[in-house]
């Protein structure tokens, strides 16, 4: 048999385009050239190009995140190609990419949530009403973007307007919930039908950073990142049940990380990444490192799910 020839698909329009471009970079190093002839595609730029070449195609890898990447919309103009890809697809990238949407999900499969309301753009002059329903502190995010773009935690009752109007700047739409303190876990998911949960990883970021935001999640030393997480056993099932639960609940396939909140012997779910971080010391990778699949291991298995 010969190369696969492989579309690796990066860069794209969110606010994640430059760790996009880190992480295909990371991703083209480790790909085996014997196996794989790798064409690089930026959706910025090459959607023509890459519908062109369409027959040429054995597979893509989307390396994309955020808007216009973990969304559904490349997923969906990859199947319009006929092009096979890694990971998730439309419906299971737009559900978890929304994540009142994702939320509205785990509570309906019985997964633990914090309390949450949507804002509106009236609440910004007037954020009395969510300040009733939900206890600070308060936790305030666009609804679609990713690496914690537009997030604030909000203390005080004065702060909640201004937080508000920094996320709608990101986005339509934009959540409150009640904030959890605790450690932050992750649980990777690798499977189709035939699921395994990775171990799981503690983040914990600097004295300096108030929660995981993007300077803490991609400035070098920043937060550290333990690997097994140090969890007595009963809580790590819990939290490896819960992430292919999660995986379940919003139609996933492929792969996916789950974020947590543990509180004691509690674990809260916080949102799931559809597209994980994907360099070698990113958290799916550490943990699949630790299953016992190196990086290019990782590689082969997610472009063999994609193909099944």
């Amino acid at each position: 048999m010969g190369r696969l020839r492989l579309a690796l698909i990066a860069g794209g329009t969110s606010g994640e385009r430059e760790v996009s471009l880190k992480g295909a970079g990371e991703v083209e190093r480790a790909l085996d050239p014997d196996k794989y002839e790798v064409v690089r595609y930026d959706p910025a730029t090459d959607l023509a190009l890459m519908a062109a070449h369409a027959g040429e195609i054995d597979a893509a890898f989307i390396l994309l995140h955020g808007i216009h990447g973990e969304d559904g919309t490349v997923q969906g103009f990859l199947e319009l190609l006929g092009i096979p890809y890694q990971g998730s697809g439309v419906l299971g990238s737009a559900l978890a990419m929304d994540k009142n949407l994702a939320k509205t999900m785990y509570r309906l499969h019985g997964l633990p949530v914090a309390a949450w309301e949507m804002a509106e753009p009236g609440d910004v002059s007037g954020p009395g009403r969510l300040l009733d329903r939900l206890h600070l502190p308060l936790v305030v995010k666009p609804v679609r973007q990713g690496s914690s773009i537009g997030m604030s935690i909000v203390r005080e009752p004065d702060r909640l307007a201004p937080a508000l109007a920094r996320a709608f700047e990101h986005d339509s739409s934009v959540m409150v919930e009640e904030f959890i303190a605790g450690r932050e876990i992750t649980v990777g998911v690798i499977g189709n039908d035939d699921l395994a949960a990775l171990p799981l990883v503690e983040i914990i970021p600097g004295e300096q950073y108030e929660f995981f935001d993007y300077e803490a999640k991609y400035k070098p030393g920043a937060t550290r990142e333990i690997c097994p997480a140090p969890v007595d056993d009963p809580l790590r099932e819990k939290a490896q049940e819960y992430g292919l639960r999660a995986h379940w609940a919003l139609q996933l396939r492929g792969y996916s990380r789950t974020d947590m909140i543990v509180r004691g012997e509690e674990v809260f779910l916080l949102e799931t990444n559809t597209i994980p971080g994907m360099t070698p010391t990113s958290l799916l990778p550490q943990a699949a490192r630790e299953y016992g699949l190196s990086f290019s291991a990782l590689l082969d298995r997610l472009i063999e799910l994609a193909l099944e």
